[in-house]
């Protein structure tokens, strides 16, 4: 028998690792950031086109590398970070396995010039698909410039599951902000077809924070810190009124290295409790230092995921630090509203706060009565003429109200009158299961249910599962078909959004225009809102479209929706009627009839029931043996 069991040659071997390593622009961006900040570089240039498809360049002013780095650095298994199995457990640096730049090589043209310090002349290198084209002298400034062009160039099919522009450019943003969050006293700065995204200063992390984000973040952010002997956690987190419904903005580092992790992450909301909403997450940039022996990074070629060999320590310092800092800095609400940092400053100035504070001492200072001393004779006489009074007010009230003159209202005879009213009679606008009829009777319950009776029976809804199903199918009809109307802003509204969110309009702009916004380019990571959707009854378009992101960006991270769909859903979500809304007759008959007109009237977006059906027999069971 044969031998069949062979080598695979190396270009195979790279394609085979690259596709651990390079899953999408974003990823060999992150590679070679990591190589140019373990190269000692102060300042870093990022280059993109076209989402990184057609180039990724990144050009850094670090050590540079020799003849023979160069030409080493693109061989499988190269590395200058370890030299033994010890180091394994004290790596320090982003770069370990050696497998970045040859996995890159394999599925892209990439082109490296470099030159070390104290060198004339550097070096060039031109590689396709791991066989290298070109070596020769060069004259370039000291670092490395390396760019990656025309990216999955031999792997077609690879290249075909890329997404949209605006979607890779968006996960480079978010590759980019990662880096450049962990080292603020480095430079960065990141351009996209020739227009500056990003132009970041060295200095402080609360001014990176700002710099990435935007002056927004300026008046949310917490400081907090906490150390002890196993691990030291510095940084930052948000204001609970600052929250958002997506986790987009919430970083971990481990010794400058990015890390996903939900242990953590659950570590901080649960710091959180009791301060916001359980569907929001806070925002946080938290840096945890820790002894490179007592982790492991060596999990997953990707580096984003880490082993701690004492989890519950780490839980439990994370938790402890996050909660100390929210309540150092006043963000836990406190009962003693006079000692609130807010208040204190004014109040003494201020009359009427002043009398304010003094009577709410006045309960601190409150003693209780002594029982024994007190004598409890005659106590009936507090509640004599109480009946009399009581019957007496009522009297006064219904006299008044039947003495007040009523405002009559005046129909006169019209034919569209006419129409008017046939059109709001609402037998002809519910169509009930089983063609029963509604009686006319509807009313709320708490604010949050109607009831409408029936015929043989009665019908409990749930108002805002109703209502976001009745605009889920309406804008899911209108992305699918010809698109809504739009109701003009009188004056419209600017936004200023990330260059992520920035970059997820424009790739939803159509979307968006069906289902009647209207959005246009208004500078450098800025909107302009123009128009609504004309079925909307809200007074400000600003929070409307920013809720809309939030909702749709948290529906794309917990749910496999394509982006139609995806709107819909978020703007019924954002735009219902929520609990506690009080409605007239005629609205919740409205609601109740639109509701049996969609195709699937029984359950809303939340795989809750919409409404339940009580006929007479299974009423009178509640009362009959």
């Amino acid at each position: 028998m044969s031998d069949i069991i062979q080598l695979l040659p190396d270009a195979i071997a790279n394609q085979i690792a690259a596709g651990e390593v390079v899953q999408r622009p974003a990823s060999a961006l992150k590679e070679l950031l990591e190589n140019s900040i373990d190269a000692g570089a102060s300042d870093v240039q990022v280059l993109v086109k076209e989402a990184g498809k057609m180039l990724i360049q990144v050009i850094d002013n670090g050590k540079g590398m020799s003849l023979t780095d160069a030409r080493m650095s693109f061989e499988r298994h190269a590395t200058s970070k370890i030299r033994n199995s010890d180091d394994l457990f004290a790596i320090k640096t982003f770069g370990f396995r050696g497998e970045a730049m040859a996995s890159i090589a394999a599925v892209a043209q990439v082109e490296m010039k470099t030159r070390p310090q104290g060198e004339e002349l550097g070096t060039q290198i031109c590689i396709e698909g791991s066989e290298i084209k070109k070596q020769e002298p060069v004259v370039c400034p000291q670092g490395t410039s390396i760019a990656v062009k025309n990216l999955f160039f031999n792997v077609p099919a690879r290249r075909n599951f890329l997404k949209s522009n605006p979607v890779e450019m968006k996960h480079i943003v978010e590759e980019f902000q990662r880096v450049a969050l962990s080292y603020p006293e480095i430079s960065f700065s990141l351009t996209h077809n020739d227009m500056e995204l990003f132009r970041l200063s060295p200095g402080k992390l609360s001014q990176r924070i700002v710099g990435i984000f935007g002056k927004n973040y300026q008046g949310q952010l917490v400081a907090c810190e906490e150390d002890t002997p196993h691990v030291r956690i510095k940084g930052y987190v948000g204001k609970p009124e600052n929250a958002k419904k997506s986790r987009g903005e919430q970083y971990f580092f481990v010794n400058n290295r990015f890390i996903k992790s939900n242990y953590l992450n659950h570590a901080v909301s649960n710091a959180y409790e009791g301060l916001m909403a359980s569907d929001q997450h806070p925002f946080y940039v938290l840096f945890l230092e820790i002894d490179p022996s007592h982790i492991d990074i060596n999990v997953h070629p990707t580096k984003t995921e880490i082993k701690f060999d004492d989890e519950r320590t780490i839980y439990s310092v994370v938790r402890a630090g996050v909660k100390q800092a929210l309540g150092a800095h006043n963000v836990v609400p406190t009962l003693d509203f006079s000692l609130d940092v807010n208040f204190t400053e004014t109040w003494k100035n201020d009359e009427v706060r002043k009398e304010e504070v003094s009577r709410e001492n006045s309960y601190k200072t409150y003693s209780s009565p002594s029982f024994k001393k007190q004598d409890t004779s005659g106590w009936e006489k507090l509640f004599e003429g109480e009946k009399n009074s009581t019957s007496d007010l009522r009297k006064d009230a219904f006299k008044e109200e039947v003495s007040s003159p009523s405002v009559e209202t005046l129909t006169f005879s019209s034919k569209a009158n006419d129409e008017e009213k046939e059109a709001l009679q609402p037998e002809k606008a519910l169509h009930f299961p089983q063609e029963e009829t509604n009686t006319g009777t509807t009313f709320q319950v708490e604010m949050s249910y109607i009831v409408a009776q029936l015929g043989s029976g009665m019908l409990l809804l749930d108002q805002q599962a109703s209502h976001e199903r009745i605009l889920y199918e309406r804008y899911l009809k209108q992305l699918k078909n010809t698109g809504g109307a739009s109701q003009q802003c009188l004056f419209p509204q600017s936004i200023n959004v990330s260059p992520a969110d920035f970059a997820l309009v424009m790739d939803l702009h159509d979307e968006l225009t069906n289902l009647g916004f209207v959005v246009e380019e208004f500078g450098k990571n800025t909107l302009l809102i123009k128009g609504v959707p004309a079925d909307i009854q809200i007074n400000n378009e600003k929070a409307l479209f920013e809720g809309l992101l939030e909702q749709f960006k948290h529906f794309k991270s917990e749910l496999s929706l394509d982006n139609k769909e995806n709107l819909a859903r978020s703007l019924a979500k954002k735009s219902s009627i929520k609990k506690g809304a009080k409605l007239n007759s005629q609205e919740m008959e409205t609601i109740v009839g639109q509701l049996f007109a969609c195709q699937n009237p029984n359950y809303g977006l939340s795989g809750n029931k919409t409404f339940i059906k009580l006929d007479l027999t299974r009423i009178r069971s509640f009362f009959e043996k």
